[in-house]
């Protein structure tokens, strides 16, 4: 009996690491160009940010973690243009910088090219 309830559990911690490891791999692109509007096209480092943030909701509370989905937000008037810019991603480099860490760029040139 305890080498079937051993065999269960090792199964079972088998089969929900794999699980883990499935989701896990799912982190999207490394890069992602988004559509920047009048002010030029931006070059997402999507994997860096997840590196630092450590937090997909951060983002990902204003849209849905798809390609395209932050435009389809715009489009359907879900979001405003520059709301995500203006509410994460500014709010975040600002805090960065006040905490004496790495931060991304404060004006729109920064991430904005055209």
């Amino acid at each position: 009996m305890k080498t079937l309830k051993k065999i269960v559990i090792l199964v079972s911690v088998i089969f929900f690491s794999s699980i883990f490891c499935v989701f896990a791999q799912n982190t999207g692109k490394k890069t992602i160009l988004l559509n920047g509007g009048k002010k030029g096209n931006i070059n997402f480092e999507h994997h860096m940010h997840q590196t630092i943030i450590n937090d997909c909701l951060i983002c990902h509370s204003f849209f849905p973690q798809k390609s395209g989905s932050l435009d389809e937000s715009k489009d359907s008037g879900t979001i405003k243009a520059k709301q995500v810019m203006n509410t994460v991603c500014i709010k975040c480099h600002r805090e960065m910088k006040k905490a004496g860490k790495h931060y991304g760029p404060l004006q729109c040139s920064g991430c904005h090219t055209k």
